[in-house]
C-alpha cells in the first residue's frame, strides 16, 4: 500500500510485538512485522510512503484511513477488494496475482481487475508482451525503465513470501504498485478522452461554429 508523503529522502521504521531481547533472524522464519519507508523517490519531485505489513489488522487500519479521506466509513481489506464502484485494480499477468490472493483467502472483484498487458501495447514495439517497465516508461516517465536496478532479479525473487522483506524489495514493490496504478490511470484517461471526442464527432459537434465568448 502506498500513500503520498512529505519527505524527500526515505527512512525506515519497523514495529513488531516482541520484547527488546536480542533479535536473531532465522532465514525463512515467519513472523509478524510492519515496515514503513518514507520519502521513496519517484520521477520528478514525487515521493511515496510505503507500508509493508504481514499483519491483517494493520492493513485494515491503513485502508480505513484511506476510506475516511474519501468521506466514507472504515472498511476492511476484503471489502475494498470487492467494491464495485470506487476502486479499479490493475496489474500485469493478473492470473498469478489471483492465485496468490486465493492462498490468503482473498479475491478481487473480477469486473474491476484490469490486466494492462491485454489492454495496452507500447506503440512501435515487436515484443509479444510489454512489461510494466516498458509501459510505465512510455506513459508516465522514462525513470520507470530503471525500476529493477536496485534488485537482483535472479536472487531477490527467492525472498518473496519471507519475513522480513529487505528494504530494497519493499521499495521495489512500492514502485511496482505505483507504476501499475499510474500507468492505468494515464491510459484510461487518454482512452476516455478519445471516446469522448469520437462521440462529439459522431453527433456533428464540430460542424457547428464555435465562439469562446
Amino acid at each position: 500500500m502506498a500513500e503520498e508523503p512529505s519527505a524527500k529522502r526515505h527512512h525506515a521504521e519497523t514495529s513488531d510485538k516482541r520484547s527488546n531481547l536480542v533479535d536473531i533472524k532465522v532465514p525463512g522464519e515467519k513472523r509478524n512485522y510492519t515496515r514503513t519507508l518514507e520519502g521513496v523517490e519517484l520521477h520528478g519531485k514525487e515521493t511515496l510512503e510505503i507500508i509493508c505489513t504481514s499483519e491483517p489488522d494493520k492493513a485494515d487500519e491503513v485502508i480505513s484511513r484511506m476510506w475516511r479521506k474519501l468521506g466514507g466509513k472504515p472498511k476492511r481489506l476484503t471489502d475494498m477488494l470487492q467494491h464495485d464502484k470506487l476502486f479499479t485494480f490493475a496489474g500485469f499477468s493478473i492470473e498469478t496475482d489471483k492465485e496468490k490472493l486465493k492462498l490468503s483467502g482473498m479475491e478481487i472483484n473480477p469486473n474491476k481487475f484490469i490486466d494492462i498487458q491485454r489492454k495496452w501495447r507500447v506503440p512501435y514495439t515487436e515484443k509479444e508482451y510489454d512489461s510494466l517497465t516498458d509501459v510505465a516508461a512510455s506513459v508516465i516517465h522514462p525513470f520507470y525503465k530503471g525500476m529493477k536496478n536496485k534488485i537482483n532479479t535472479q536472487e531477490d525473487y527467492k525472498l518473496w513470501g519471507t519475513s522480513e522483506l529487505p528494504d530494497n524489495l519493499i521499495e521495489y514493490v512500492g514502485l511496482d504498485a505505483y507504476a501499475a496504478y499510474k500507468s492505468w490511470f494515464m491510459i484510461d484517461y487518454v482512452t476516455d478522452g478519445l471516446e469522448f471526442a469520437k462521440e462529439r464527432e459522431a453527433n456533428n459537434f464540430y460542424g457547428h461554429p464555435y465562439c469562446p465568448f
